[in-house]
């Protein structure tokens, strides 16, 4: 195939692809201010992450779609901030007509903390409206469970994340667009949160779920790891690339989209037996 990015093939090459396969990898991204590091590299690591996983099951991705719900990181004057409310709908939108034009295994990806305040209640809804069942894939919960070997446990959060950012970038051929930093923080040890504070509080739920908040100080998100010259960036992005590409194959992406085909169909088995639930609206006769 000549590119699994669905917006750079031509409408005919799609086509003959629907003829053989029906999946589609939708990484959603974010625009957001990030230590050292350009706004939009939560969506490129997204989109690193879906490539990888569109080529291990013979999917396509469906990539551009950055401007969501970014969180406390409205402080910065280069966030872009969509509600919840109004990415659920927007991405809600792109679900049902990825469905019409034949995609009807749909996995969403993402790297961002709060992308499942967006993802998880579309994926539902869109079940509910469809009988359709499409899956959301939260890197950051399957980084907790599946790649906690991939660095040192001694190293701060904020290298090990760096890392995958540089590896994604160099995944898609643009490494050069980090800028090298050298003294980017003010000490080996940066200070705790200007939200430190509030913690206990914002571990009564998930993430950003648990209150309304933003962050105090662009520092907050996130310290940047130093990158005095362009030989010390392409290791840290080797390091980084090496750790994504293991977490996705770690994932069994190819497992977990014969698992979505085989729900799909019990779903539509559900439907039959129990005519009043979401599924019996769109379950194919057999």
């Amino acid at each position: 195939m000549r590119t699994r990015f669905l917006p750079r093939l031509l409408n005919s090459e799609v086509e003959a692809y629907l003829q053989q396969n029906d999946l589609i990898i939708i990484p959603v991204g974010t625009v957001e201010m990030h230590g050292a590091m350009p706004l939009d590299c939560e969506t490129v690591l997204s989109e690193a992450a879906a490539l990888k996983m569109a080529e291990a099951c013979d999917g396509l991705v469906l990539s551009g779609l950055p401007y969501f719900y970014a969180g406390a990181t409205a402080t910065g004057r280069g966030t872009t901030q969509v509600s919840v409310r109004q990415g659920i709908e927007y991405l809600g939108a792109i679900a049902r007509s990825l469905l019409r034009q034949g995609f009807r295994r749909q996995i969403y990806v993402s790297l961002h903390g709060p992308a499942y305040l967006t993802c998880s209640p579309m994926v539902r809804d869109f079940f509910d409206e469809t009988g359709v069942p499409a899956l959301y894939v939260d890197l950051l919960l399957q980084l907790e469970r599946l790649g906690k070997d991939f660095f040192p446990p001694q190293q701060p959060f904020y290298r090990r994340f760096d890392a995958l950012i540089l590896g994604a970038y160099d995944l898609l051929g643009r490494l050069e667009d980090v800028p090298l930093c050298a003294g980017c923080r003010e000490s080996e040890s940066p200070p705790a949160p200007t939200v430190a504070p509030f913690q206990e509080l914002f571990s009564l739920a998930y993430q950003s779920g648990s209150a309304g908040y933003c962050f105090g100080a662009p520092g907050d998100h996130m310290p940047t790891v130093d990158l005095p010259s362009a030989g010390a960036r392409r290791a840290l992005a080797e390091e980084g690339k090496a750790a994504l590409c293991e977490l996705i194959r770690r994932l069994e992406i190819p497992r977990a989209a014969e698992q979505l085909a085989q729900l799909a169909d019990f779903e539509a088995q559900v439907g039959r037996r129990f005519p009043w639930t979401p599924p019996a609206w769109n379950a194919p006769e057999k």
